[in-house]
């Protein structure tokens, strides 16, 4: 008896690592399908070298070249966009997601296309032209840089999604009520700029603070 008892146990200590290694080899094949073909990723978006813009007494405009990549395996479904400047008590509404575009660069021909839903492919990326603007009432740009929020709404999330936060900056503006393209790097910023933005602003801020007197 005590022999077959010890027989029994030399056969099931000689199959463990065999189990072992089949289980392994089983849950790698498992994960690794799912992490090529199932994973859900992150949309991640890059700070924009550029943009284009125009403030007046009637809206802000900026428009921005976005690039968005997708980490995950699945396609990632964006719904909306809006921008938010979360450090200014002023700004308290977010720029709606207004147009898209088919270059940074304003023109009557820049392929006018009203939002609509569009869809991230699995591991790559997309370069889209977004042109956020609102009415803006209590908050004019000055010369100077802002942090700004660009939020989503996925198709495989319920509430906002942050997506990213970056510098911009206003100080380029230097025509602000006519809309067209600016650097938003701060190596091509030079001391004339800043003032001829500063001047050029405040001129505008002072324009809409009559207009909302009824001046």
């Amino acid at each position: 008896m005590t022999t077959l008892i010890l027989a029994a146990a030399s056969r099931t200590a000689s199959w463990t690592p065999v189990a072992i290694v089949t289980v392994c080899a089983l849950l790698f094949t498992v994960g690794s399908f799912w992490w090529i073909n199932a994973r859900q990723g992150k949309l991640q978006l890059y700070e924009p070298h550029s943009f284009a813009a125009c403030a007046n007494q009637q809206k802000t405009l900026l428009r921005l070249p976005l690039v968005m990549y997708n980490t995950g395996a699945k396609p990632i479904i964006v719904q909306d966009l809006r921008l938010r400047f979360p450090d200014e008590p002023g700004a308290l509404m977010p720029l709606p997601w207004r147009t898209s575009r088919a270059k940074l660069m304003p023109a009557s021909d820049d392929g006018h296309l009203l939002p609509s839903v569009f869809s991230v492919a699995g591991r790559e990326a997309e370069q889209i032209f977004i042109e956020f603007g609102a009415p803006f009432p209590g908050f004019v740009p000055e010369a100077r840089d802002y942090r700004i929020r660009i939020e989503a709404r996925l198709g495989h999330r319920k509430d906002w999604t942050s997506v990213l936060t970056f510098t911009w900056r206003a100080a380029h503006m230097w025509a602000p009520t006519s809309y067209i393209a600016y650097s938003n790097s701060p190596q091509d910023l030079t001391r004339e700029d800043v003032e001829k933005a500063d001047a050029a602003l405040k001129i505008l801020a002072t324009k809409v603070k009559a207009t909302e007197r009824g001046e």
